[in-house]
């Protein structure tokens, strides 16, 4: 089983997504380090980042990471409504597969021995890492925040860092470096501006003062919107189930006179998770989350990973889906995994240190548009199903006639949508696959060249399947808004894909 761990760094910047970038950059030079997620947020003036990779590059990854935020993030002039205490704040490491809590424990104090010493940053370890019982709660080892640690930890024994000097980081702060299992990052919006209300319903809900053993929480104002919110982490969501917290704030909500007005989930999410809350609200009966295409298509992978084999096996059995779709959306992952692949074997050689900042930026991109690629390959087999469902529902009334159109007809959009999102994220792949055909390492020319065609074929074969999806469609406004777009699309994919290849075939033949 392939050794996989995941990173989960928090960083005090939520307003300026080009510092972000910069960051996220850093980390992604490392080989075999894959983003997975970010997200940001104004009114917390905070940034949430996952990726994933082997422990040893996720470790180098999330080093990287830090050293940049270090350089670019000044906490004298830091402000947010979230609670912080440096510029990367927090930096957990989680076991994914193949690696224990302890493998991660020992990530964690790898990496804090090297940023306490290499960057001069104090290193606080906490969670399942911390070496000591009052500092395995985050909120207690980032109590009074930047400006408390800064006037205490030179004179408070208690505030003694793990790692690092006994006083922050001139612009950095301080950080907390732990192992941890997956939580869920959940807030729950209020309808009100109170923020005395969000206080008292975080105070009941939160395990430290009688709440769910699992959550942690806290509440905020969100003056951007002019409501208040219940910000949390639910630890182990298994046992304290999402449904449950958002049951009980809205009851405790009601007792104020105020309601719940959206909720929203930070960053990733366990499918179990949201499997949970349907099985919930919707009441289903036996029902089990094999039931869930991805997780079929994962009981039919290795365990280490979704088989190739296995979805080439699918492809090829009797079985409409996965089909062309699909197997388009597979193309253009391949070609944003090779242009990727061409930045990383650009990156760092003496010969093209012109282009290292480009291409780094351009790397956080094809990374992005592979792994929404990616996506689509499920998306598209889900959008087929879901037209087929659609089809065998009843029509033995003049009412169940008319839900049964109104449902194909909204499948349909779906089906004809899902490929024209492989197109537009094909023309992107395109775009990038050109600039690194120009200006990535010539001994990676061909890897280049292969991107733009699979990149083009992408293209092509989604738009087999959003012409085949039109045929026949009433709503003669889609039909056409849909073809115009698909035509624009392949207007501007042609010239791309042959400049592509006459770059290549320039520099090959010389």
């Amino acid at each position: 089983m392939a050794q996989i761990v995941e990173c989960v760094p928090n960083f005090s910047e939520g307003r300026r997504p080009e510092i972000l970038d910069k960051i996220i950059e850093a980390a992604l030079t490392i080989d075999g380090v894959t983003l997975l997620d970010r997200e940001m947020d104004a009114d917390h003036n905070r940034a949430v980042v996952t990726f994933i990779g082997e422990p040893q590059s996720v470790k180098k990854a999330a080093y990287l990471a830090i050293e940049k935020a270090a350089n670019l993030i000044d906490m004298e002039k830091h402000s947010g409504e979230h609670p912080r205490m440096g510029a990367t704040d927090v930096c957990p490491f989680v076991p994914v597969s193949g690696v224990s809590m302890a493998d991660c424990v020992l990530l964690a104090e790898e990496l804090g021995a090297e940023v306490g010493s290499k960057l001069q940053i104090p290193v606080f370890l906490y969670e399942k890492a911390a070496r000591r019982p009052d500092r395995e709660n985050l909120a207690d080892v980032r109590k009074g925040e930047y400006e408390g640690i800064k006037a205490t930890i030179e004179s408070d024994d208690s505030r003694i860092p793990d790692f690092g000097p006994r006083k922050v980081h001139p612009s950095a702060g301080a950080i907390a470096i732990g192992a941890r299992p997956f939580l869920v990052a959940y807030n729950v919006y209020l309808g009100s501006n109170n923020l005395t209300i969000a206080k008292k319903i975080a105070e009941a809900v939160r395990f430290k003062t009688g709440g769910f053993m699992f959550c942690k929480a806290l509440g905020f104002e969100i003056k951007e919107r002019n409501q208040v919110q219940v910000s949390m982490n639910l630890v182990d969501h298994t046992k304290t189930p999402i449904f449950r917290v958002f049951e009980t704030i809205k009851n405790e909500a009601e007792r104020y006179g105020v309601g719940v007005t959206s909720s929203e989930i930070v960053g990733l999410t366990p499918l179990k998770a949201m499997a949970d809350v349907a099985d919930h609200y919707l009441r289903l009966e036996n029902f089990d989350v094999g039931q869930i295409l991805e997780y079929k298509l994962l009981s039919q992978s290795t365990p280490d990973k979704i088989s190739l084999d296995d979805f080439l096996t699918e492809v090829a059995s009797s079985s409409p889906a996965p089909g062309g779709g699909s197997v388009s959306a597979l193309a253009a992952s391949l070609a944003g995994a090779l242009s990727s692949m061409v930045c990383r074997l650009t990156i760092g050689k003496k010969k093209y240190v012109e282009v290292k900042d480009e291409l780094s930026a351009l790397l956080v991109k094809t990374e992005d548009l592979r792994n929404r690629a990616s996506a689509l390959i499920v998306k598209d087999a889900e959008a087929f199903n879901q037209l087929m469902s659609a089809r065998k529902l009843p029509k033995n009334s003049v009412e169940e006639i008319s839900k049964r159109n109104d449902a194909i007809a909204e499948a349909t959009r779906k089906a004809a949508l899902v490929p024209l999102e492989t197109m537009s994220l094909s023309v992107e792949i395109l775009k990038f696959a050109k600039i690194v055909a120009e200006k990535g390492n010539v001994n990676s020319v061909s890897d280049a060249g292969v991107a733009g065609l699979l990149a083009k074929a992408a293209l092509d074969g989604a738009a087999y399947n959003v012409k085949i999806n039109l045929i026949g469609f009433e709503d003669t406004n889609f039909v056409s808004k849909t073809n115009a777009k698909l035509g624009a699309l392949h207007k501007e994919a042609e010239p791309l894909a042959k400049h592509i290849s006459d770059i290549v075939n320039l520099k090959i033949n010389g």
